[in-house]
């Protein structure tokens, strides 16, 4: 079984304006990196995933995680699953952007549609996998950050993405830079965890830890795509490992009040969680 991590950049570009970066990050059960890097473009990132796992039936199977909306059934307003984040995860300042067909930039539902085509299965989260299955779903890397007590995020999200308003822009570079070197090495130490991510076993991941943050603005992105799409990948294995005894699904849990795509699905976000964190089930 592979677990495969996508960072996707939600806008697929223009042919005069790329695509900004897609990170992606591919693990063994064992927590070996077999591959890692990034592209630009859906076509790109669906590409590489497939020359990675495949397609159709057959062979080893496959959990990707992808950090982009993959099913967005509603007009107008905020999916079910996104508010869900706010009220599951909200005590560690970690909300969702609001995600409906209005938006000019979906590209995770051109990317699950070209997976689909070619045999990758989009899943809620709530049954494991078959063996041989190649499935999807959507992720969101803050609920993992948080959720996961091996990270040790106890009391609110690292701050290694935007910069903090409130510093002076030379400060809040360099403290960002200090926030996710800190991500880096509490990731690193998932080597022994269950289940187990290695940093150190590939060439592209290899570099997050031994290179310091760089403090401009392209060079980190470069960097946090990479970092996310490893944190997509863990999230995948680290479902597959233990299932809803440490995640829990967002979205889709009273499907019949919920929008719902043209083949009946909801929209869902796979999240790992903490049991203070855990939301209660609705009365049936």
């Amino acid at each position: 079984m592979l677990f495969v991590g996508v960072d996707l950049a939600w806008g697929e570009g223009t042919p005069t304006r790329p695509a900004n970066e897609t990170g992606i990050c591919v693990l063994d059960e064992t927590g070996r990196v077999v591959d890692a890097g990034w592209e630009r473009g859906v076509a790109a990132v669906a590409e590489r995933i497939l020359g990675v796992v495949g397609g159709g039936t057959g062979g080893g199977g496959a959990v990707l995680a992808v950090d982009a909306p993959l099913v967005v059934p509603n007009a107008t307003g905020m999916r079910e699953a996104e508010k869900q984040v706010g009220r599951a995860y909200g005590r560690w300042k970690v909300s969702a952007n609001a995600s409906n067909q209005g938006l000019g930039w979906l590209a995770g539902v051109t990317l699950r549609d070209r997976l689909e085509a070619a045999g990758v299965a989009v899943v809620s989260g709530v049954a494991a996998p078959a063996p041989d299955d190649r499935v999807m779903f959507e992720c969101y890397p803050f609920t993992t950050l948080v959720g996961a007590e091996e990270l040790g995020y106890d009391v609110e999200r690292p701050r290694y993405k935007r910069l903090d308003p409130a510093l002076s822009p030379a400060e809040a570079r360099a403290a960002r830079a200090v926030a996710t070197d800190d991500l880096v090495r509490r990731m690193s130490e998932l080597r022994s965890a269950d289940p187990p991510l290695d940093l150190l076993s590939h060439p592209a991941t290899r570099v997050l830890v031994e290179t310091p943050d760089p403090l401009p603005g392209p060079a980190h992105k470069h960097r946090e795509d990479l970092l996310d799409a490893a944190l997509c990948a863990w999230t995948a294995s680290l479902w597959h490992r233990h299932g809803l005894r440490r995640t829990q699904i967002l979205g889709g849990i009273a499907p019949e009040t919920e929008p719902q795509d043209a083949r009946g699905r909801p929209a869902t976000i796979v999240a790992p969680c903490r049991p203070s964190q855990r939301l209660p089930l609705p009365p049936r």
